[in-house]
Formats: C-alpha cells, sequence, structure tokens
C-alpha cells in the first residue's frame, strides 16, 4: 500500500513544512516493552480454501446484498466450530452445504464475528462448505481509521446518487489491514490463503474490475449485467478486491498477460502516458527476481476518495485520482510513476507471498518502497535511484520518534501503526543494505530462493534471512538482530588525520546513539594521484580508529563510498575535500554533499562558489535544482557568473522543473531586465514553467499580473493554479472567490494547505459572513486533522494574522456591516481557541 506522500512544501509565511509520505504516517509507537501488549501471529484453527461470492448493489441505502459459500478445512486439529469476522453485517441464514439441501447452522453474532457451530467435528483431511447469505452497511459501521489509513468500512459508495455532478458515481473497497470483513464474512487475518470467485450485478452501464480473470458476462433484461471473476491462486483475503463504475479501459499487454488500465473518461487520451510503462516494468522485475510476474493478468484502476495512496490488491491495483493526469501535467513530471512501482512489485512481496502477521509488515511494504530505487536506477540512470534512496534516508533520519521503534514489531497499539517510515523509508534503506552487503548476484538469487520457498504462503523476516544465508554462505542473524529486531541507527562522527612521517591515514569514527554499537561492513575510498583505491573495513565498536598506510598525503577519504549506510553522519571534512569530492566522486550523495556545503560558504570561498556555478550544470536535473534553488545571486561576482546560465537554463533546460526552479530564481531578483523571459515562459505548456513566470511578473508589477493570471485560469492545474491565486490576493476581490472555492475544493490536502494563506487574504476583502466562516471552518478541520505533520500551528498563526484584520475592519465600520465582521471575529477567535488546545 501506498499512501500519497507529500513533498516538502514552503508555505508563504516562510514556514517550512515537512509532510512524510508513503508512505505513511508518523506514529508512535514503543519498539517493545511493556506499553502496548504482545501482537501474536493469529493462530489458525481452520484454513480458508475458496471463496465464492455473489452481490450486488443497494445505490440508495449503501447497502450489499451477498451470497458467500466459503470452503475451508482445518488447519491442523479437529474441530466442530468456525470463528469468521463479519463486520457491521445483517446475517440472514448461515448454512452447511451438503450433497442434497443447505443444512441450517447455530450460530452466534455479535456484531462483528460469527461464531459457528459446525454440528460435527472435522478433521484436517475434511473440507466443508458454509454458505451465508447477508447484507453488508458499510455506511452504517463504526469503523475507526488510522493515520495511514483513513477509513476501515471496506466497501465504498462514491457519490452514489449522483448528486455531484462534478464526481462520478462509483464502488470500490479497500481491505488492508481488515477491512475486507466488511462487505463478505471471512477470516480476515493476512495468514490466511484463498481461491476466489467473485459475481457482480451492476448496472449494464458500469466496468466492473476484480481480482483474476473475468470468466463471463451476462447481461440481464432488467438493465443490469452480471459479470463473474475468478481468481485460480489462492491470496489473503485483505486482497480482494472490487470496483464498479463508468471507466474506460485501455488494453495492453506484457508478453501474453491482458494488462490493463481503467480511467475516467477524460483522462483516458492519457493512459498510456501514464502507466505505460508498466509491461516494461513487469519484465525488468520478473527478470531481476528470477520469478516471472506469477498472476495471469495485471490491471490498474483509478478511483475518487480514496482512503489512502494506492492499493495492491492481487491481479488488480487500486490508485488514488492523484494518479490521474493530462499529458501538460505529465510535462513535468508524472507523480504516480513510484506509486506504480511501488504497488506493481507488491505482486510478489505481499500478494505472492505475504506477511504472515502485520508485525512483519516490513517483508511487504520494506521491499515495495525499496522497488522504487531499482526501478529509478534501471530505468533512469543511477543518480535517479540514489536520489530516491537518499530522499527517504533523510525522511526517516528527520523524524526522531521513529528511532524508537523496531522494524519488527511485535508491540503495538494498533496494527495500522506499522504503516509508517520504519515500515518503509527505513526498512527500504535496511533492504538496499542488505543488497550492498551481500553484492548483487547473491542478493537478487537470495530474494529468489525466498519467493520460490513461500510462493502462495505467508512469511517472515527469519524466512528472508534464512533464504539470504542459504545463498550467500553468510551468517546474518547480527545484521536481521540489529536492523530487523532492534530499533534506531547509528549516530556517526567522522574524523580524519594524515600523519606525513609515517604515511598512515586514520580515520576515527564514534558512534555516540543511546544502547550498542552498530555493527557496520564500511567501504572507504582513497583518492590520491588521480586514482582511487578502495579498502573494505567491518567495525563493530562505539569507538574505533580505521588504519590506512599510503605513499602520501590523500586529496580525499571517503567513508561509506557507496553511501548506502543508514545512519546520521557528521563527516568532518575540510571545504577543499568536499570541492574535491564534488568534481571526482561518482555518485548522486556524494555531489549532493559537496554542494550542501559548499552552498553555507559559498560568500567566503571562490572554490565554493565555482562548485556552485558547476552545479548549475551537473548531470543530474535534481542537483541542478539544488544548485539553482542555493545560489547566492546576492554576491556580485557569483551573481555575473551565474546569470547567464540560469537564464540559459530558464529557457533550454532539458527538464521543465529545472526551468521553472530557475524562472523562480530570476523571480527573486525582482529585475525588469528578465521580463522578456518570463513573458515567453507564459507560453510553455509546463505549468510548472507558466507558474515560475506569472510569479516573476507578480514580483515586479502585481498589477499587470492580475489580468495575465485571468487569461490563464481557464487551464491551470498545480503550480500554476496556485500562482493564480497568488497574483489575485494583489487585485483580486469576490469577484475571483468562486475561483478559489473551486481551486480549493478539487485541490489534494498538501495543495490545500499551501492555498490557505492566499484564501484568506481574499476572504479578509469579503463581506458574506456565511462564506468566510464556512471556510474558516474547513481550514481549522484541516489543521486539527493534521497535527501530526504541524500544519495546525501554522493554520493558527494565519488566524491569528486574519482576526486582526477583521477587528480594525470592525473597528472602522458601522452598522450592519460592523456587526456581520463582528460575527467573523468571534467565530474566527472561537477557532483559534480551538487550535491552541492540546491534542488529545
Amino acid at each position: 500500500m501506498t499512501n500519497k506522500s507529500f513533498r516538502q512544501f514552503v508555505l508563504a509565511a516562510s514556514l517550512a513544512l515537512c509532510v512524510p509520505s508513503t508512505g505513511i504516517s508518523q506514529v508512535n509507537s514503543a519498539a517493545g516493552a511493556g506499553k502496548e501488549a504482545y501482537r501474536e501471529t493469529a493462530t489458525k484453527i481452520n484454513a480458508l480454501v475458496h471463496t465464492k461470492l455473489d452481490v450486488r448493489f443497494d445505490y440508495a441505502k449503501c447497502y450489499l446484498y451477498g451470497k458467500a459459500w466459503i470452503t475451508l478445512k482445518p488447519y491442523f486439529y479437529p474441530t466442530d466450530s468456525l470463528r469468521l469476522d463479519a463486520k457491521g453485517m445483517e446475517i440472514k441464514n448461515v448454512s452447511l452445504i451438503s450433497t442434497k439441501s443447505l443444512v441450517p447452522l447455530k450460530y452466534s453474532y455479535d456484531g462483528m464475528s460469527l461464531q459457528i457451530s459446525l454440528g460435527k467435528v472435522y478433521t484436517r483431511d475434511e473440507k466443508y462448505t458454509v454458505f451465508i447469505d447477508y447484507v453488508s452497511k458499510p455506511n452504517e459501521l463504526k469503523a475507526e481509521g488510522s493515520q495511514a489509513i483513513k477509513d476501515a468500512k471496506g466497501l465504498y459508495f462514491i457519490n452514489p446518487d449522483g448528486s455531484d455532478k462534478d464526481k462520478p458515481v462509483q464502488i470500490w473497497t479497500q481491505g488492508e489491514t481488515e477491512a475486507s470483513s466488511v462487505w463478505f464474512p471471512t477470516i480476515d487475518r493476512p495468514n490466511q490463503k484463498t481461491t476466489a470467485e467473485i459475481t457482480m450485478t451492476v448496472p449494464a452501464k458500469y466496468e466492473t474490475l476484480s481480482n483474476g480473470k473475468q470468466i463471463s458476462k451476462k447481461l440481464n433484461t432488467n438493465g443490469t449485467r452480471t459479470d463473474t471473476w475468478k481468481m485460480d491462486l489462492p491470496h489473503a483475503p485483505y486482497l480482494f478486491m472490487m470496483a464498479v463504475g463508468d471507466f474506460r479501459v485501455f488494453k495492453d499487454k506484457w508478453r501474453d498477460r491482458n494488462v490493463d488500465y481503467y480511467l475516467e473518461p477524460k483522462y483516458a487520451p492519457y493512459a498510456k502516458q501514464i502507466f505505460g510503462h508498466t509491461p516494461e516494468m513487469m519484465e525488468f522485475f520478473s527478470k531481476k527476481l528470477g520469478v516471472d510476474f506469477p498472476w495471469n493478468k495485471y490491471a490498474q484502476i483509478v478511483v475518487r476518495d480514496f482512503v489512502s495512496g494506492a492499493m495492491e490488491n492481487t491481479t488488480a491495483t487500486l490508485h488514488g485520482e492523484f494518479v490521474q493526469a493530462t499529458d501538460r501535467e505529465l510535462l513535468d513530471e508524472n507523480e504516480g510513476e513510484d506509486v506504480i512501482v511501488h504497488e506493481l512489485f507488491h505482486q510478489w512481496f505481499g500478494d505472492y507471498v505475504t506477511a504472515e502477521s502485520w508485525s512483519n509488515l516490513t517483508v511487504n511494504e520494506s521491499f515495495a518502497n525499496f522497488s522504487e530505487v531499482l526501478w529509478r536506477e534501471y530505468k533512469y540512470g543511477k543518480d535517479e535511484g540514489d536520489a530516491v534512496n537518499y530522499k527517504d534516508m533523510q525522511r526517516y533520519l528527520n523524524s526522531p520518534k521513529d528511532a524508537d521503534k523496531h522494524l519488527v514489531r511485535f508491540h503495538y497499539q494498533n496494527k495500522e501503526d506499522m504503516f509508517d517510515l520504519v515500515s518503509y523509508q527505513k526498512g527500504g534503506r535496511i533492504v538496499n543494505m542488505l543488497r550492498s552487503y551481500l553484492g548483487e548476484d547473491a542478493f537478487f538469487k537470495g530474494l529468489n530462493l525466498y519467493l520460490k520457498q513461500n510462493a502462495f504462503k505467508s512469511a517472515e523476516a527469519h524466512q528472508l534471512r534464512l533464504a539470504l544465508e542459504q545463498v550467500s554462505g553468510k551468517d546474518l542473524n547480527w545484521f536481521f538482530n540489529q536492523w530487523y529486531f532492534s530499533s534506531g541507527h547509528p549516530v556517526l562522527d567522522i574524523k580524519y588525520q594524515w600523519d606525513e612521517s609515517s604515511g598512515v591515514q586514520k580515520i576515527f569514527l564514534t558512534q555516540s546513539q543511546q544502547g550498542n554499537a552498530f555493527q557496520i561492513p564500511l567501504n572507504v575510498d582513497v583518492y590520491s594521484n588521480g586514482k582511487k583505491e578502495r579498502y573494505s573495513f567491518f567495525t563493530k565498536k562505539k569507538s574505533d580508529t580505521l588504519v590506512i598506510k599510503l605513499n602520501g598525503r590523500p586529496d580525499l577519504v571517503n567513508v561509506d563510498a557507496d553511501k548506502t549506510l543508514l545512519a546520521k553522519k557528521k563527516d568532518n571534512k575540510s571545504l577543499d575535500q568536499y570541492v574535491f569530492q564534488y568534481y571526482n566522486a561518482p555518485l548522486y550523495v556524494d555531489r549532493m554533499e559537496a554542494l550542501d556545503t559548499c552552498s553555507a560558504s559559498q560568500q567566503s570561498s571562490e572554490a565554493a562558489r565555482k562548485v556552485m556555478l558547476a552545479g548549475l550544470k551537473d548531470k543530474f536535473h535534481g542537483l541542478r535544482i539544488f544548485a539553482v534553488n542555493n545560489i547566492d545571486l546576492k554576491d556580485t561576482t557569483v551573481q555575473k557568473l551565474a546569470l547567464p546560465v540560469i537564464r540559459e537554463m530558464a529557457s533550454s533546460d532539458s527538464k521543465t522543473l529545472v526551468r521553472a526552479a530557475a524562472l523562480q530564481s530570476l523571480a527573486s531578483m525582482r529585475d525588469a531586465a528578465n521580463r522578456p523571459m518570463f513573458d515567453a515562459s507564459l507560453k510553455s505548456r509546463s505549468y510548472s514553467v507558466q507558474a515560475a513566470a506569472l510569479a516573476g511578473i507578480i514580483m515586479l508589477n502585481p498589477e499587470e499580473a492580475f489580468p495575465i493570471a485571468k487569461s490563464l485560469e481557464k487551464d491551470s492545474k498545480g503550480e500554476l493554479t496556485k500562482a493564480i491565486l497568488a497574483a489575485y490576493t494583489y487585485g483580486g476581490g469576490e469577484a475571483e472567490l468562486p475561483f478559489f472555492a473551486e481551486s480549493f475544493d478539487k485541490a489534494g490536502l498538501q495543495d490545500k494547505v499551501e492555498m490557505v494563506t492566499p484564501y484568506l487574504s481574499i476572504l479578509a476583502r469579503a463581506d458574506d459572513t456565511e462564506l468566510v466562516n464556512r471556510r474558516i471552518t474547513e481550514f481549522k478541520k484541516i489543521g486539527l486533522d493534521n497535527r501530526k505533520y504541524g500544519i495546525d500551528g501554522y493554520i493558527l498563526g494565519l488566524f491569528e494574522s486574519f482576526k486582526e484584520v477583521k477587528q480594525e475592519m470592525a473597528k472602522r465600520a458601522s452598522g450592519v456591516q460592523k456587526k456581520e465582521l463582528e460575527k467573523q471575529v468571534e467565530h474566527v477567535g472561537a477557532a483559534i481557541t480551538e487550535l491552541k488546545k492540546k491534542d488529545s
């Protein structure tokens, strides 16, 4: 599963908020001892064998009317009873299927689970089938969501009455973690696997999608159609899915298998641009893992109002709407590509082999996170993969509370707590370290063995370790004990000493984290006389000294030369050494570290300035963006040398995001000489380039920016929409409120947060108290719902400024206007009070 990640953004008040993704949420959990209950793997009393469902939908009531035939057998010990999860249902009939008839069974139901008496004792060699007639009522179930998954009601009716003309009518399901049992009775645990057959009766105008192959499609006389989907291979109940709605299906192929993309009609022309790399991804992963894509088809569907980012249902991944994009939006970047990769890799790690408990979620999610690095390396080059790896490493390291959590956790408050920066970002880096330590061949042969040994079964981290040990011949207990079954990471201080008389280079390593020392395999590259030589070490102590005998003083000693170590490092290199590192060490992180260091020393060092100038032409676009965002244009010497390069970047860089960053840099100068470039860039098809150009004009002449913004309003998305809103804060009024409302209501969370500042600027000029107060309530809710990201504090600061403005207006007003303004002041004051309350 992926939760749509929030990019690092800087809001108009110059408050930087880093909002983590993917991934997923930040949740306080004890690492292991005492505070939370031990979460054992679910005991298998009965084992699912086959699940047959026949369902139809009541759109008015938001009900599912279902019939289930569930075939099971005792897992090992004889049993005369069966417990099934069945959340919030109306149970009409529970019977045993006999050769001649249905035999009613005694059962009790508490609203969450069915306890069934089977009428006889069954042994593990005997299968039996239970029939259940039921009604699923998801909207009447009080289901608690989590920070990772906003809701847990399993079955979702989107705009069922069609009242929202801007939203399609859809039905879809979301099973992870244990919400499939809202829409069909099952043993809703990840260590169960079952084959399946799902029959859906739906309005004939709609498409359906489910797991496996569609085996029949029958038109009925009442305007409905009955579709049946069959899953011949076993998979976990949480991976069951259904989707119904007005979708256009784009048909693709991987080898002899169907690869289909389901999108809303208006996005159908862009299906190939959005999802078109999927067959290549399937081929790449099949070859890399030595296990061909294991299912008979692969489909991807995009739905509205999804409760997370995406979900890897077996053979049928479900994506949130952020994946849908037009060709213009895709010019800048395909924001969904990493998610598409992530969910596809789950078809091996998560679906083919499934975590046997949520405590072992790492064998699903850490690998899916790691796959994003793999794909980027393969498709776009090593710098791309390293950039993804570095970004996710920093996101984990910048969340201190997550350092207290084990990767494999048997103590947690809620199973959804497992969907965090540890299972995803930290776990992905740990997998990448395993790859680096074992070497490419041994690592992937080990994964191949793990997949084959556990195919269509559930597994845990120990089985992964054993497979890697079997292939490599290396003991990995030390690695798994410190990275999988313990918490934290090294906090590493690195110092250097060269002894000219002895020709000895010493490297002093100090680990300052609490607890035991981490055992760290380290590669060290030494650059001297135009050559690079590698030295390998294995440090096991809190304080250690590495000694290298050399013929002369080295130009650079590069510790953790592969840049894969998950550690918070203080690397005490000199500025000159970082300068050398930029020009000579090959990796993305080498150059990133050098640029980061040199950006802080531009005013005092000519060498640092040269590195920043070189960064403007770096081969990797991400580092070009970093350089243009951090170069010191206030320094006249730097400005004279950099401006020609930045202007060239703004007009002709191969990446639109680099062009946009260069234009933003020029905009910050408020130099009228750049106006022709801004005007020319307004004609770009890239929304980001247009947004940066408009920002430049706003900086120069806000009055002139207003009519330009008006002309761009009709076809605006993403960054351009936000730039238009910024332009309206200078010359706009109530006439612009409909555009603000439409843009805000359609935006995702991050964009909503960024829009609050300009929105409040316009609302400060609005007289409509009902409208002002309604939006204040919505902004407050965003703050309260997202305390974990610090957004409440940001909204609070904006509200306090807004209140002051309205108070001043009220002082100068009289009569009805004064009363209306006082109502607005009172309402925002109450919102401020609520935001100041501590999160309970």
